[in-house]
C-alpha cells in the first residue's frame, strides 16, 4: 500500500528536500504552503517529471482553518496519513537585540513556528487515531526544529523561543501518541545552505572557514531529507522522542 506524507512548507528549501526524497522513496506527497500553486509551478513540474504523487494546498499553518483544510484534503484524496513533517517555519523579518524585540514580532514568530506545529498536529494526531495501523503503526510525525532551540542567538531571540518550543512538544506528543502506535520525533537542522540562510551566507563561510564544525561545510535540504526518509523507514519501532541532529556535530563540545 502506498503510504501519504504531508509536509508543511514543502515548497522551498528544507521542506522541499524532504518532499524530494519521500517522493523518492514512493510516498504520495502533501504540500502545504502559503503561496499560490502558480509561484512553484516550476518546482512543481519537476515533481512531476520526477513522477512523486503530490497534492498541492495554499495555507498558512498560523490559521486554524488551514491547518484543518490541509489535512482533510489530504484523507479526501488518499484516505489516511502516514507521515506528519511539520517543516513550516519563519525567522523574524528583522534580527534585532532581544532588549529591542517587538511584541509584534514574537507573535509572528511564534504563530507559524509553534502555535501551527502544535495545533497542526493535534489534529493530524487525531485523524491518525482512528486509521488502521500499518505493520502496527498508525503514523509518524517529524518536527523540525534547529541547533537554536539550544543554541542562543540574541539578535532573533524569538526564533530561538519557537525552536525550543517544538522541541518540548515532540517529547509530550511523544509520550502522549506512543499507546496509538504513533511516534513522534525531532530532527534539528544546523547550518543548512537555503534562502533563509542566504542573507548570511559570508558570516557562516567565514565560520565554516575557522572551523566551526567537525564535517566542516553547509548542509543541505537533501541533508535533511535523508534524515526525514530513514524515520520514516518503520525501522525505529522502538524509538519515539528522540532528537536527531544533522549539523555536521556543530553539537559537540569541543576544547
Amino acid at each position: 500500500m502506498k503510504k501519504t506524507a504531508v509536509v508543511t512548507g514543502g515548497s522551498r528549501g528544507i521542506g522541499l528536500g524532504i518532499v524530494k526524497q519521500l517522493g523518492a522513496d514512493g510516498f504520495s506527497v502533501v504540500i502545504m504552503s502559503s503561496g499560490p500553486e502558480e509561484k512553484y509551478r516550476g518546482t512543481l513540474d519537476e515533481l512531476k517529471k520526477r513522477n512523486v504523487d503530490y497534492l498541492y494546498v495554499q495555507g498558512d499553518i498560523a490559521k486554524h482553518s488551514d491547518r484543518v483544510k490541509c489535512v482533510d484534503m489530504a484523507v479526501a484524496r488518499y484516505g489516511r496519513i502516514d507521515v506528519l513533517v511539520n517543516n513550516a517555519g519563519v525567522a523574524p523579518k528583522e534580527r534585532v537585540d532581544i532588549l529591542d524585540m517587538t511584541e509584534e514580532s514574537y507573535d509572528y514568530v511564534m504563530n507559524i513556528n509553534t502555535k501551527g506545529t502544535m495545533f497542526m498536529t493535534q489534529y493530524a494526531a487525531k485523524r491518525m487515531m482512528i486509521q488502521e495501523p500499518v505493520n502496527g503503526v498508525r503514523g509518524i510525525i517529524i518536527n523540525i526544529s534547529s541547533i537554536s532551540a539550544e543554541v542562543s542567538s540574541v539578535n532573533r531571540g524569538e526564533y530561538c523561543i519557537s525552536k525550543a518550543g517544538i522541541s518540548m512538544l515532540t517529547k509530550l506528543y511523544a509520550d502522549r501518541l506512543a499507546p496509538e502506535g504513533i511516534y513522534v520525533y525531532e530532527i534539528r537542522p544546523g547550518i543548512i545552505e537555503t534562502d533563509m540562510t542566504a542573507k548570511v551566507k559570508d558570516k557562516y563561510d567565514r565560520m565554516f572557514q575557522e572551523g566551526i564544525c567537525p564535517i566542516n561545510r553547509w548542509g543541505t535540504p537533501e541533508d535533511v531529507g535523508l534524515a526525514v526518509s530513514a524515520l520514516c523507514s518503520g525501522k525505529f519501532r522502538y524509538t519515539t522522542g528522540q532528537c536527531i541532529y544533522v549539523d555536521g556535530g556543530f553539537h559537540i563540545r569541543r576544547l
